[in-house]
């Protein structure tokens, strides 16, 4: 899920943008210093949006930069459980497939991509032996957190599931609605097998 927080921080400001106007120079200065931050709190920092405050700069010795006191206005993504999500296919492995959920990936290990028996392909793609599914590189699908990690802050971990009614590929989800639009076929009434009499008595 993307929020939007306020953070209180030092921003640290470099002498050659001494000269520029200070918001401006505060918030460039930001958004390198926070775009792409991983935090187990703050989730993945997308961007910083705007400065709400700024405090006097103060110079620390022996650095030549300028610090400011700053309250930031943040975007960031943090998955959350049970939460539904939707994205695109990145890579599949025989392991399972990998869906792009905005900065971050998430897993969903073979054994949920479908209700079936799955087989991987050469072609990386994971084929359901009696549902005949298929699922690509590509590929939109809806799916739930089941797991999320931020243990290792280099490489957050989230596991996915597309086993419940209601997730899979965006195909797979649609095809119990389609299906009830479609008219019942009419059923002919066949003549009795036999000779008739022609209608005579």
């Amino acid at each position: 899920m993307f929020y939007r927080i306020s953070v209180q921080d030092h921003v640290r400001v470099p002498p050659k943008m001494f000269g520029n106007d200070v918001k401006k120079s505060v918030l460039e200065s930001a958004k390198k210093q926070y775009t792409g931050l991983i935090d187990q709190e703050l989730g993945v920092v997308v961007t910083v949006e705007d400065v709400k405050e700024i405090g006097e700069g103060i110079i620390i010795p022996g650095d030549g930069a300028s610090y400011y006191q700053t309250i930031l206005n943040i975007l960031s993504y943090k998955p959350e459980l049970q939460e539904v999500v939707t994205g695109r296919i990145r890579d599949i492995a025989d392991f399972g497939a990998f869906l792009t959920l905005g900065p971050l990936d998430g897993l969903i290990h073979v054994s949920q991509t479908m209700d079936d028996y799955v087989t991987f392909s050469k072609d990386k793609s994971l084929q359901g032996r009696d549902s005949k599914r298929a699922l690509k590189i590509g590929d939109n699908c809806r799916a739930k957190v089941i797991a999320v990690s931020f243990k290792d802050i280099t490489n957050p971990k989230i596991g996915l599931t597309m086993r419940q009614p209601g997730l899979g590929k965006t195909e797979w989800v649609t095809e119990p609605a389609q299906a009830a639009k479609k008219p019942a076929k009419e059923k002919q009434e066949k003549p009795a097998k036999g000779k008739t009499d022609g209608g005579k008595k």
